[in-house]
């Protein structure tokens, strides 16, 4: 059994962080729609590597899915991240200290099977202490789905929105043989049912604290 809690009421502020452009939208895009409709937040989000056209999507996918502002773009080397510690470890120290103090921070997974996305997930817990910070996952061949603690259910509307969206944005992955529609909402369909509804993004959070609030 899941008890469900709620975000607070009020402003939020929210970073999100990934290595490519479209791991932010694909990992937790339907998460930032939810958010920005509820009104009231502030997204950032910073993406770590990108040819100048990748950049360009990017800036377009932030845009339409709710980002306060363009993207922070280091524009390292797509696949070298783990080569580049220092590099990476400084673009997420730029990324904290120049944003507001967040509410959450969202960055991919920190057992994740490319390097990249690995890399970022392991650095986020070092860089980001107090706000909750919850690991979304990328689909992909490996085939490295793990076993999600946190679930945010999303509208049907919502899911149809992430998925044009996502199209929209990114139309240079088009031609790979994983992205279509289908396998989209076939990650939402799945992890909705696991939190008893129809669609759902899924997270990890590696630790949570609770308050009782008189």
């Amino acid at each position: 059994m899941s008890t469900p809690l709620q975000l607070p009421t009020g402003p939020l502020v929210v970073l999100a962080v990934g290595a490519h452009p479209d791991d932010i939208e694909i990992g937790c895009g339907g998460t930032l729609l939810s958010l920005t409709k509820r009104g009231g937040v502030d997204v950032r989000t910073l993406v770590m590597t990108g040819t100048e056209e990748r950049r360009a999507e990017a800036r377009h996918g932030a845009r339409l899915f709710g980002a306060s502002q363009d993207p922070l773009l280091p524009g390292l080397v797509d696949a070298r991240l783990p080569s580049m510690w220092g590099a990476v470890k400084d673009a997420l120290h730029d990324f904290r200290d120049s944003s507001p103090v967040p509410d959450i921070v969202f960055a991919p997974r920190a057992d994740d099977a490319h390097q990249d996305h690995a890399l970022i997930g392991s650095l986020a817990s070092t860089v980001w202490r107090g706000p909750l910070l919850l690991h979304y996952e990328i689909p992909k061949w490996d085939g490295d789905r793990g076993r999600p603690s946190v679930y945010l259910p999303l509208s049907d509307d919502i899911a149809a929105e992430k998925v044009a969206r996502l199209n929209e944005a990114f139309p240079s992955q088009s031609g790979r043989d994983w992205w279509d529609d289908e396998f989209f909402f076939s990650m939402l369909r799945l992890r909705g049912s696991e939190a008893a509804t129809r669609y759902a993004e899924a997270f990890s959070a590696a630790k949570l604290t609770l308050q009782v609030l008189s």
